[in-house]
């Protein structure tokens, strides 16, 4: 009988152990999947210019549809945001946004992601807007063919489209700089 409780007892302490074990393992997984970089981003091919598509977009405040080629041509430098009344991190940029609006060869343009119109243009109101043009992708088709991967999404274009800095995410101070010195040469 006494052998019978002293392999039972082993028994538990294996088991307990073999359940300690695996939730150290499930931790150090979750601890893993936690603390990784979640921004995918690609890169650019080097081998290849990477230039933005050209398309037609229904402009924000107008029924007109426009031509992303025919607004680029009008500045130096254009950048394309994509935005939406529903990204908060698009609130957070909007004022650096604005700030680039002083440059005289650059000009904004927005392209308004799956959202509402009623809900875009209270945005612009609450927060400004800092788009020369306003333009909106009602299904999202034309901002994952630029290779949008979410909002916001930033493109620095020169007037060939030419892609010279893409920034996923909202922009920061940091980008700002890039944008000027890329801009002022």
């Amino acid at each position: 009988m006494e052998e019978l409780l002293q392999f039972s007892a082993k028994k538990k302490i294996t088991f307990s152990f073999l359940i300690f074990a695996f939730l150290i393992f499930c931790f150090l997984i979750l601890n893993k999947a936690l603390n990784e970089d979640k921004i995918y981003s690609p890169k650019l091919e080097k081998n290849k210019n990477s230039y933005l598509p050209d398309f037609n977009l229904p402009q924000l405040f107008s029924p007109d549809q426009v031509l992303l080629s025919e607004i680029v041509k009008q500045k130096d430098f254009s950048l394309v945001n994509i935005w939406a009344s529903w990204c908060i991190p698009c609130r957070e940029e909007n004022d650096l946004l604005k700030s680039l609006s002083n440059i005289n060869s650059l000009q904004n343009i927005g392209i308004n992601y799956k959202d509402k119109k009623k809900n875009s243009i209270k945005f612009l109101q609450d927060y400004g807007n800092p788009f020369n043009h306003n333009l909106v992708d009602y299904n999202g088709t034309e901002s994952i063919n630029l290779g949008a991967y979410g909002v916001p999404e930033t493109f620095l274009i020169n007037k060939n489209r030419k892609i010279l800095l893409k920034i996923i995410g909202p922009i920061n101070n940091n980008h700002i700089k890039q944008i000027t010195k890329i801009i002022n040469g």
